[in-house]
């Protein structure tokens, strides 16, 4: 001996280093689905009130001409609702049909990741009724 005591090794063995890998993918296995899903959540919200938004402007229309058959809701290119709101990705596909003068449906069809929304395609009317595709989906609307 020397003098000097043992000497100590500072660091990470692999086990541990393996352990701390293994803890960090499950807990990325869990996360990772629930983040989606609440992207998918807030963008079908984001489609909520838009169509909401057109249903008011056809409103106004029909107040303004008593009829909702010349309604358009252009406003960029007036078909799709993207996110985020500057037109980069589209998200929904938007239709309004109006078969009479005093009815009409604002579809919105989803697209992309989107698609995998469990709600899928939303719609309003002239009456307020909001209805998804999916009616066993809770809290669509």
């Amino acid at each position: 001996m020397n003098g000097r005591g043992p000497r100590k090794v500072m660091g990470f063995t692999l086990i541990e280093l393996m352990i701390t890998v293994a803890v960090i993918a499950v807990l990325a296995a869990i996360a990772y689905p629930s983040y989606t899903n609440q992207v998918r959540k807030s963008k079908r919200a984001a489609a909520k009130a838009e169509l909401v938004e057109y249903a008011q402007r056809a409103e106004r229309q029909h107040t303004l001409n008593n009829s909702y058959t010349n309604f358009t809701f252009v406003e960029n290119d007036g078909t799709t609702i993207a996110s985020p709101r500057d037109g980069s990705t589209a998200m929904y596909q938007v239709t309004f049909v109006a078969p009479t003068a005093n009815t009409f449906t604002i579809t919105a069809v989803p697209e992309g990741e989107q698609a995998k929304d469990p709600c899928g395609t939303l719609s309003v009317n002239q009456a307020g009724v909001k209805t998804p595709a999916n009616t066993s989906a809770l809290d669509c609307w």
